[in-house]
């Protein structure tokens, strides 16, 4: 993957501002409080893993940075972008222009080959090229398996599927949650290395996992609990995704 910046690119915005985000399900006394009052900053071009146990509402707080859901209350800023005010149809848009997401279960479509699921991506969101989608699957180490339908797939593969349809639409920022959630360590560590890779090319990648261990990898390791930002702590040297162990 190229270095933006050794390509004279012009340098995006590519970054992330929460301001006082409450997410709120339910009315009442049936009402759950997802997140209450988070206030974050995530760096253009930065690695940014978010860590939490289940139902601390890091997935909530993903959904919302990419426009699936709508907060409560708050501002949201993505890529130099208020979202927080934008409508249903404004966001898809958003969305399309913007994010790629990679999930722990890999939604391919299981009647089309491996490169038809990224070229489906490009004409349903009308950005990038069919003509790059070879190469796109070569990089993330599928050149020979592009005729493969998912059922023909390891886990493995089919989340390097997932992640380079993700990437079809050449995204600002990607968000990926548990994206080694269904994985071994081997095959964790390879989905990691291509994050890491993403990251150096000048990407904004947002990890959300329970795994402690793949904070490893990260820039910055953002902790959420109960719905609060309960801890941002810079990470002095990110490991290798070689070398990551769980």
């Amino acid at each position: 993957m190229t270095d933006r910046a050794s390509t004279g690119q012009a340098i995006k915005d590519r970054g992330v501002v929460l301001k006082g985000l409450t997410k709120v399900f339910g009315e009442g006394d049936a009402a759950v409080r997802a997140l209450k009052g988070v206030d974050l900053e995530i760096e253009s071009g930065e690695l940014v893993v978010i860590l939490g146990p289940s139902g601390s509402g890091k997935t909530t707080l993903c959904n919302i940075i990419g426009g699936i859901e709508s907060a409560t209350s708050g501002t949201v800023t993505v890529a130099g972008e208020t979202i927080s005010d934008k409508d249903p149809g404004q966001l898809s848009e958003f969305r399309r222009n913007h994010i790629g997401f990679v999930f722990q279960f890999f939604n391919l479509i299981p009647t089309l080959t491996a490169k038809e699921n990224v070229d489906v991506i490009v004409e349903l969101t009308d950005k990038g090229s069919k003509a790059k989608v070879p190469a796109l699957l070569d990089s993330v180490g599928l050149s020979d398996r592009m005729s493969s339908f998912p059922s023909q797939l390891s886990g493995g593969q089919q989340q390097r599927v997932s992640l380079a349809r993700a990437l079809a639409t050449e995204p600002d920022i990607l968000l990926a949650d548990e994206p080694t959630g269904a994985l071994d360590l081997a095959t964790g560590r390879q989905i990691l290395a291509l994050l890491q890779d993403l990251h150096k090319a000048g990407t904004t990648v947002i990890v959300i996992t329970h795994n402690a261990s793949v904070a490893q990898i990260a820039d910055r390791v953002v902790t959420i609990v109960d719905g609060e930002i309960a801890s941002s702590t810079k990470n002095p040297q990110p490991t290798a995704a070689a070398e990551v162990t769980w």
